[in-house]
């Protein structure tokens, strides 16, 4: 299968790296809050990543879906829990989200392949 997930962090590692240093306050609020909001509670945080990834479908974006599959998956999800949340997100999203929940899905399969190796 196809490196979406990989292709798609790799792409986007130079512009964030760059962008980040130049609003580092900004990145450092924002790492406050992802931190925050996946940490295990009363919902773990397996299932905050796949939340997550249904939501990356809605907003159609490429780079939260590689960020949210491979979260997901190294936090134990499997590509069934993926596609059902991913399920979730057409239901939720209509047509669009059939686009890019294929990319969602390729992403946890590759992640989860490049896990079980």
């Amino acid at each position: 299968m196809a490196s979406y997930g990989s292709a798609v962090r790799d792409e986007l590692r130079v512009p964030t790296r760059e962008l980040r240093q130049a609003i580092p306050g900004v990145y450092d609020g924002y790492k406050q809050l992802h931190d925050a909001a996946l940490a295990p509670g009363v919902v773990d945080a397996k299932t905050k990543e796949l939340i997550a990834l249904a939501i990356a479908v809605s907003k159609e974006c490429d780079g939260c879906i590689a960020a949210h599959a491979h979260a997901a998956v190294q936090r134990g999800a499997t590509p069934a829990e993926a596609a059902e949340v991913i399920g979730v997100a057409f239901l939720m999203n209509g047509g669009p989200g059939t686009v890019y929940g294929a990319r969602a899905y390729a992403a946890v399969i590759e992640f989860h392949t490049a896990r079980a190796q």
